[in-house]
């Protein structure tokens, strides 16, 4: 795990996870057009505190948590499967 990927996993804990995986698909992305550097994740997180929120409310909680790492283009892109407990089991 990297350096960048403690680091989220870290801001992502107030939301109490039950489950988190965070993908770095940064490999993929290397030397495309207008590539910049800034990481490419795709994160599965499982939290009751999203009960109640529609799935685009749920995206804005988890950029909220991480809004520096993409204004300092240490996130480039997010990929955010985010779900309540009984929905992830539901699956």
């Amino acid at each position: 795990m990297t350096d960048i990927q403690t680091t989220i996993r870290t801001r992502l804990q107030p939301l109490a996870p039950l489950q988190l995986e965070l993908i770095d698909d940064s490999h993929l992305h290397a030397g495309h057009k207008g590539h910049r550097g800034g990481g490419h994740y795709r994160l599965l997180i499982v939290s009751d505190a999203f009960t109640g929120l529609s799935r685009l409310a749920r995206q804005r909680k988890v950029h909220q948590l991480l809004e520096d790492l993409f204004r300092a283009n240490t996130i480039h892109a997010l990929s955010i499967r985010a779900y309540t407990n009984s929905e992830y089991l539901r699956q």
